[in-house]
């Protein structure tokens, strides 16, 4: 087993499997403690409502193991927003998440230009120097999908501009982000992916 991908219940899970496989790695979704400790790398994937997977890390007990994780870990899209300390979204405004980095995701403004949520490809602009990020050029495009964003911080790697700039790319140690799904985003989403391997 090269990744062991959470099993956040979404449903871009076989998806993300088979852009692995692609790359050569042998990856199992689970969601057994023991499988993600063991694992040399883990992906936190995640579609739907930060409530709603915050719910089923919990009640696989999860939520106080991937906390304490030292591998490296890669959070895609709800994913990644479940790393930050808190998420606007839910049914009172407030979810807690797993508390790992700084900062509360916010709901996206919406406008006539700017319909939320945000779906389709835009770019990243790149504040730090980070493996992830190895032979991606801001020239490069990605795919978004999503209605909720992480704050601009000292965690940031990488932004994007839709109306406002989010984090696009997040790092706290050995715990990164992705706010665009890179199981989708052809080539430099397949690149970001065999550098997250690498590391």
């Amino acid at each position: 087993m090269d990744v062991a991908i959470i099993d956040s219940g979404g449903a871009n899970l076989a998806s993300l499997v088979y852009a692995l496989e692609r790359l050569g790695a042998r990856a199992v979704v689970t969601d057994q403690a023991e499988v993600i400790r063991g694992a040399p790398r883990v992906l936190l994937p995640g579609v739907g409502s930060a409530g709603n997977a915050m719910a089923r890390l919990r009640a696989a007990k999860l939520d106080t193991v991937i906390p304490r994780l030292t591998q490296p870990l890669l959070g895609i899209c709800l994913g990644m927003q479940l790393l930050f300390e808190a998420s606007a979204e839910g049914d009172d405004g407030d979810t807690t998440c797993l508390g790992i980095i700084p900062g509360r995701v916010a709901r996206l403004a919406a406008s006539p230009e700017r319909p939320v949520p945000h779906m389709g490809w835009n770019r990243l602009q790149g504040l730090a120097t980070d493996p992830l990020l190895a032979g991606i050029s801001d020239a490069e495009y990605f795919y978004f999908v999503h209605s909720f964003a992480a704050p601009v911080g000292p965690h940031s790697l990488a932004v994007t501009e839709y109306g406002e700039t989010f984090t696009s790319l997040a790092r706290h140690g050995n715990f990164r982000g992705a706010q665009f799904h890179p199981e989708r985003s052809a080539r430099p989403g397949a690149r970001l992916l065999a550098n997250f391997l690498a590391i």
